[in-house]
């Protein structure tokens, strides 16, 4: 197999065009995951009162096929993570059907989780596939942010905010810039791709007037800390819980059976499912003035730290924007800021402070709400990432320095002259 300088011309050109192959590969998965869970979680609204109940029997069937079959596939995000710090070798490509169908299967009997943590996987298992057949310096981690990078992108259809995922989620504190190139050109082709050929988009045009102030700054400051606490505890709860969980109940099978009855009673008696699935009825309902309850955000991050922590499948981040634009709406009239304004701060605010990170969450609120606001998501954002030192979801997430970073990038360089 021939062997790839990282810094030379060749090869960067051969990882853009590398990036785009994998970008338009983790479409058609995105695309085809993303409508069919659309399509089951509308099965599953009109079936709630005959889905909900079996969701322990089905939570069984997953557990079980992952523990004979998953070839350790169950371990996700974790996973993918451990692979590209080497800690790990291979990412199997069993990972992408065990994951599509379990997270559908959980949707549709009433999981409380979220999506994006599957697209990230499938896009880091795809490109990895890719990867192997190329033999390039720190390929492994090169190929794995690109396939995390078009994941995030092709299911939200934000690139920039989804490229500063990938770069930030693995290390926290040290962005890898060396990986921009074949990111680039993976995320936008698969949101491009993906918005061209109708996978839906959520975005609101804020369109507000205000006059910024410093009294303005300080309540975005005070809210972004806030916002930062409920990310961390999230991120705390989950951890905890699980741990909980395992050693209550060691037996993954009678666990996920016994909670999921548990789990599925408190789905259905709080409002009839309100917190059911991806947490999207709460977002719009921030964004388009419908009722918003003062323990929305509260019961949204309980019943989805219980759903994951049983081994139900999704993500984590869906969930997050709805638990922190809900939040959003009660603190707007505590902090006298517009509705709207807070919710959108909490959308990103929370999710970049449960997940350690700092400029995905700025560019996924100026993707989504408009980049005129871009400087107040960044005040917002700023204070609620004091609080990233915190345990974070993705428990194989290391800490880093940005100053490590240059450095590898500067002995890069020096490499390829």
């Amino acid at each position: 197999m021939e062997k790839y300088a990282y810094g030379s011309w060749k090869t960067q050109l051969m990882l853009a065009g590398l990036g785009i192959v994998i970008g338009a590969l983790v479409w058609c998965l995105d695309t085809i995951f993303g409508k069919v869970l659309l399509w089951v979680s509308d099965i599953r609204t009109a079936h709630i009162f005959y889905l909900v109940p079996a969701l322990p029997l089905v939570g069984v069937c997953i557990v079980w096929a992952y523990k004979k079959y998953g070839g350790g596939s169950e371990e996700g995000m974790g996973l993918i993570l451990s692979v590209s710090h080497r800690e790990d070798e291979e990412v199997p490509r069993r990972l992408i059907p065990f994951v599509m169908i379990s997270t559908w299967l959980t949707h549709l009997f009433g999981g409380s989780t979220g999506r994006e943590g599957v697209a990230v996987q499938l896009g880091a298992t795809v490109s990895h596939q890719v990867g192997k057949r190329f033999s390039i310096e720190d390929g492994t981690h090169i190929f794995l942010m690109t396939g995390m990078a078009a994941g995030f992108a092709g299911l939200f259809h934000t690139p920039l905010a989804a490229i500063f995922f990938a770069m930030e989620v693995p290390v926290v504190g040290q962005l890898a810039l060396w990986a921009i190139l074949p990111m680039c050109t993976a995320a936008f082709t698969a949101a491009s791709v993906s918005a061209f050929l109708g996978l839906e988009k959520f975005q609101v045009p804020l369109e507000l007037q205000m006059t910024v102030t410093p009294v303005f700054v300080g309540k975005l400051i005070v809210i972004g800390l806030i916002f930062g606490c409920v990310g961390s505890l999230f991120a705390f709860l989950l951890g905890k819980s699980k741990k909980k969980l395992a050693e209550i109940l060691p037996n993954p099978l009678l666990r996920v059976f016994l909670g999921g009855i548990i789990l599925s009673i408190l789905l259905l008696f709080f409002h009839q499912g309100r917190y059911i699935g991806l947490g999207t009825n709460l977002i719009s309902a921030s964004f388009y003035g419908e009722d918003i309850y003062a323990y929305d955000w509260i019961l949204k991050i309980l019943l989805t730290v219980f759903t994951l922590s049983l081994g139900f499948q999704g993500g984590e981040v869906t969930p997050l924007f709805s638990i922190g634009a809900s939040l959003g709406v009660i603190l707007a009239g505590f902090m006298g800021l517009p509705v709207m304004l807070a919710a959108a701060l909490g959308y990103a605010a929370v999710f970049g402070s449960a997940t350690n990170t700092l400029l995905a969450p700025i560019f996924i609120d100026a993707e989504v709400f408009g980049y005129e606001y871009l400087p107040l998501f960044a005040v917002a954002c700023l204070a609620a990432h004091i609080f990233c030192h915190f345990p974070s979801i993705y428990g194989k997430q290391k800490h880093g320095s940005y100053r490590k970073s240059l450095l590898q990038l500067a002995k890069r360089k020096e490499k390829s002259i």
